[in-house]
């Protein structure tokens, strides 16, 4: 039987290379100046960094506590620490990102004796890391082993970009089984279903779709046959460059393929009702974030009932609109009666994002500062607890911020927020963060893993997908690089 009892200097280097590959991490050595506090009442006017360091220091550590390194990972033996040290060192090298993306994508992988041994041994190292299996059985097996940690699984169909509506069925009836297999689990093991609407919904009629509701946010006059009632979209800071000139309306075509793809999720909406298991709907790049923004608000309305958030929104901090379009989507969806959730993330996409602004001539639609994403992070953390705390909506803080994360469990706390509640949730990536998923768990807080799972033909190009957009984050600078860790 392996040995459960860390040793201290592998868990402490076990702490600075939990490097995320879409969100951000934290330094314990900066993690006080690096994120101002979130919105505590009355407050003195004092300096932000300062505030932070010496009101949350004393009592955050009764609250929530990651340099107990022997406590935090008690429940993990010395050899699977080994590994997990050794793949995330290895995982934190960018050579590596741009080996995986050469390897993967060169003529070496039509070599039948090379795409074994390479596909092998991604297997046995990054994709048993970082994944929870090649199907629902599989990730059900490591739902359970999570469970046995005091954690709870996010399982996440690992599928995008469908390209036809064949493939958007297909999708669809994976992510209609993984809703399934939940019904065989120990009740909220499996704290949500994850789907990315560029799965089940062509990506050419959600860029179509997305021209027409920038268009009509601009000129309401513009009529929209096919749009049904939803929350806001749009703020007055949202990016509009992607849609220069009038577009031509739907064809028939693409309104019936835009049709089936809201019909796909309506689907899954039912599944996850009937199994009672919530569906976040993952944001993806601006281009067409308002369609999906659309389809998410428009299916809460049908599913979100009785204090019940079935369907979740995703909203990505770094994007310079994000706390404006949280505001109007709350203040809409608490006027209709519609309890509404929302997961918090920072952002994905932020290379591709800045990229598209650049070639157009615009600014990017990212904050022009890590401090900037903190800042607005905390800020709709803040705001959406105090509205848990009053009754309303509900919360996912997928973060691998250490001091968000500290911030967000102080305050919870001050607002009387219980700490195992189904309105809020703290979440980061499978086989990442472990040391803020186990403090937070230590803390009594519900804490789910982020667990793409699928075949490993079709899963490592996604997490290299996200792993290559991840660099985009750290490599602003080298003080934002500091910042972020």
């Amino acid at each position: 039987m392996a040995s459960r009892v860390p040793r201290g200097n592998l868990l402490r280097s076990l702490r600075y290379v939990t490097r995320p590959l879409n969100s951000v991490a934290s330094s314990p050595a900066i993690s006080a100046p690096a994120v101002p506090p979130l919105s505590f009442a009355d407050k003195p006017e004092t300096s932000p960094a300062v505030a932070t360091a010496e009101e949350t220091a004393a009592g955050s550590a009764t609250i929530f506590d990651v340099k107990d390194v022997e406590k935090l990972f008690e429940s993990i033996s010395t050899a699977r620490l080994v590994r997990a040290s050794a793949n995330l060192h290895v995982a934190a090298m960018e050579p590596v990102v741009d080996l995986g993306m050469w390897v993967m994508n060169s003529k070496l992988m039509q070599t039948e004796l090379v795409r074994s041994v390479v596909m092998e041994t991604i297997r046995h190292t990054f994709y048993e890391h970082f994944c929870a299996g090649e199907d629902t059985v599989a990730a059900g097996r490591t739902v359970m082993r999570l469970r046995e940690a005091g954690l709870r699984g996010m399982l996440v169909y690992a599928m995008e970009y469908a390209t036809d509506n064949d493939a958007c069925d297909r999708n669809l009836e994976g992510f209609l089984r993984t809703v399934e297999s939940t019904k065989s689990l120990p009740p909220s093991s499996a704290s949500f279903i994850i789907v990315k609407i560029t799965a089940i919904c062509p990506m050419r009629v959600l860029e179509r779709a997305s021209d027409l509701l920038r268009w009509h946010h601009q000129d309401p006059s513009f009529h929209l046959p096919w749009k049904v009632d939803s929350f806001p979209i749009f703020a007055d800071s949202s990016p509009m460059y992607h849609t220069l000139k009038k577009p031509e309306p739907l064809t028939l075509e693409e309104e019936r393929d835009l049709q089936l793809g809201h019909e796909r999720l309506l689907k899954l909406c039912q599944a996850c009702a009937d199994a009672n298991v919530p569906l976040s709907v993952d944001a993806e790049h601006t281009s067409v974030q308002p369609v999906i923004d659309y389809l998410t608000y428009s299916s809460a309305i049908m599913y979100n009932k009785n204090d019940n958030p079935i369907v979740y929104g995703t909203i990505q901090a770094y994007l310079k609109d994000a706390k404006e379009r949280l505001l109007s989507a709350t203040k809409a969806a608490e006027g209709m009666g519609i309890p509404m959730g929302f997961k918090l993330v920072r952002g994905a996409y932020m290379s591709s994002e800045m990229k598209i602004a650049t070639s157009l001539g615009y600014d990017s639609p990212i904050h022009n500062s890590i401090q900037e994403t903190h800042d607005c992070y905390n800020d709709c953390a803040s705001f959406m607890l105090e509205k848990i705390a009053n009754g309303s909506g509900a919360l996912v803080l997928a973060s691998h911020n250490i001091e968000s994360g500290r911030l967000a469990a102080v305050k919870a706390h001050e607002l009387g927020i219980g700490k195992v509640s189904q309105k809020l949730e703290f979440a980061q990536l499978y086989g990442m963060a472990e040391s803020l998923s186990f403090g937070l768990r230590n803390a009594g807080f519900e804490v789910s893993k982020y667990m793409p799972f699928g075949p490993i033909d079709t899963v490592i190009p996604y997490l290299l997908r996200r792993a290559e957009e991840n660099r985009g984050l750290l490599s602003a600078s080298a003080l934002d690089r500091h910042l972020m860790r």
